[in-house]
């Protein structure tokens, strides 16, 4: 069996597979998460039987986690698979996520701020883990959201 990562909140969209926890592949899409997220699904879902998929659940951009929840969590239940999720910050080295505008989700003891970047404030690419074993996932799914509604 094997397992899939989404890391869903940035551009390039990351989608690891796995096999007994260690990464096996890796796409890189860049575009949408509704351009591309379908179309790499199906050719994962022709390729593998998936027994778990984890994504970022948050933060980040509203749109791409809504997008990639209803999509996993779609795919969980018509093909009985569990679905994970995780937060942003365990894979790009607990740095600034874009948030809206000019300001960035900071995670401060757990608690996500929203703020500004500080002048010498270095920022992090995501990067899919070579293995899953040390995160800790919920399986408490529904997305996350950190800023209040406009």
């Amino acid at each position: 069996m094997f397992e899939v990562l989404v890391i869903c909140i940035s551009n390039p969209l990351l989608i690891g597979i796995y096999k007994n926890k260690k990464l096996l592949k890796t796409y890189e899409l860049d575009g949408k998460v509704s351009d591309t997220l379908d179309k790499t699904f199906c050719i994962i879902l022709k390729n593998y039987e998936i027994s778990n998929i984890y994504y970022v659940n948050t933060p980040g951009s509203y749109m791409s986690i809504k997008l990639s929840y209803i999509f996993l969590k779609t795919i969980s239940i018509v093909k009985n698979i569990q679905l994970y999720s995780c937060s942003g910050f365990l894979f790009n080295n607990n740095s600034p996520i874009k948030a809206l505008g000019k300001k960035y989700f900071f995670n401060e003891n757990d608690t996500i701020k929203v703020d500004f970047l500080e002048k010498d404030t270095k920022l992090h690419n995501f990067e899919l883990p070579s293995v899953l074993d040390k995160i800790n996932f919920s399986s408490n799914t529904l997305p996350i959201y950190n800023l209040p509604a406009v």
